[in-house]
Formats: C-alpha cells, structure tokens, sequence
C-alpha cells in the first residue's frame, strides 16, 4: 500500500477542490485523495467513488509526483482518424473533382487512401474539411470574365461615381423571367460552384428598374 503523509494544508485544499474545481473528473481525484487523507481504507474509497483499484492507486502516484497540480491535469485520448493522414492530398483532389454524391465520396477516397468508411464517417470528414453540399449555379455560356471586369472598371464604376454627385442617373433593370436551362443539382464542394449553360429561348420576361443612387 502506497504510504502517503499529508499536511494540513494540504487536507484543507483537498477538501476544497472536491466541491468547487469545475471539473467532475478532479473532482472524483479530489475525492480519492481527501479519504486517503481521512485514513479510509483503498477498498472502502474504491466503493464509495465506484472506481477500480487501478484506478485509485494511479490518483495516489500522481499525487505523490506531482501533488494537487498533478491531480488537477486532464489527458484525455482524442484517437484521430486515418483519414486525417490524407487530408491535404484530398482537400486537393476535391477541389479539382467535387463529388457528387456522399456515395462518390466514399468510392473516390477507398479509391485514392485504400480506406473504406461509412457515408455518416465521410459526410463528417467533408464538413471538416469546410465543404457541404451546394446547389450548383450557372452563368450564361458565352459569359466573358475578362471582358466583364473591363465593363466594370472602365464603364459602370465611373457612371455610379457620377450618379452619386448628381451629374448622371444610372438604373438597374433586371426581369424575372422563366426559361430553359441546365439543372445539375447538389455537389459536395468548398464554394458554390456555377457551370456555363444555355440561356434558353422561350422566357416570359417582367421587367423592372431600380435607380442605383436613389430608391423610391
């Protein structure tokens, strides 16, 4: 039996930190060592707190190492998972390739790492990464970036800086319209992602404008 002498003060924090540390677990140390302290013997702690043997004899080496600081540390073993080993080559991959379904996922990371799990396991393991599953937009089909950035900076930036000293008026007309287009769904992916489609023919447009310095 481990022989420890305890001093007064000592009694004293134990007792304290058994009801007021904010962490049950210490707490339960706390608990152990203040018996001990009492004389109890190991059997009658053990059934009190319902720990094991073990258990109680562990609290008493740590105390005797390190005192009530020792006591008041908290190891906690936090496994990591082996995807965790692969997830900078498949936040790559999946940037290129987003995956369509948590299916694909779970057939697309077995393919690349050899490990298989389940579609709750990738479906967590994917919103680590910062990715969900988004509703893929779309942009007209001959859509020019380049172009529209030109059209940004040389033409409606200047025009807006005008209608604000009250040398021009800009509006903004827009439609709301019904017409013909692509649907792809949902994608896992870390943005939304948008996809070149056909605007369609057949559309019914309502017209309306809004004035970009004042609004009615």
């Amino acid at each position: 039996m481990l022989q420890i002498t305890f001093t007064n003060k000592e009694i004293d924090e134990l007792h304290y930190e058994r009801f007021h540390h904010p962490h049950p677990r210490v707490q339960r140390k706390m608990e152990a060592l203040y018996l001990k302290s009492q004389k109890y013997p190991h059997k009658e702690i053990t059934k009190l707190l319902r720990i094991s043997e073990p258990t109680l004899l562990k609290y008493l080496r740590d105390y005797k190492e390190g005192g009530i600081a020792k006591l008041k540390e908290l190891n906690f073993n936090r496994p990591q998972s082996e995807l965790k080993q692969h997830q900078e080559s498949l936040e790559i991959h999946f940037r290129d390739h987003p995956p369509k379904t948590l299916a694909h996922a779970v057939a697309t990371i077995a393919e690349l790492t050899g490990i298989v799990r389940s579609r709750e396991q990738v479906r967590h393991f994917l919103k680590s990464l910062g990715m969900s599953c988004r509703r893929v937009g779309l942009i007209p089909a001959k859509a020019d970036p380049e172009a529209q950035e030109q059209f940004l900076k040389k033409k409606l930036e200047p025009r807006l800086e005008e209608a604000k000293s009250g040398e021009r008026a800009v509006f903004f007309v827009d439609a709301a319209h019904f017409v013909l287009g692509a649907y792809l769904g949902f994608l896992w992916c870390f943005e939304r992602l948008f996809v070149k489609s056909g605007a369609g023919r057949q559309r019914f447009n309502v017209l309306g404008a809004l004035n970009a310095v004042c609004y009615p």
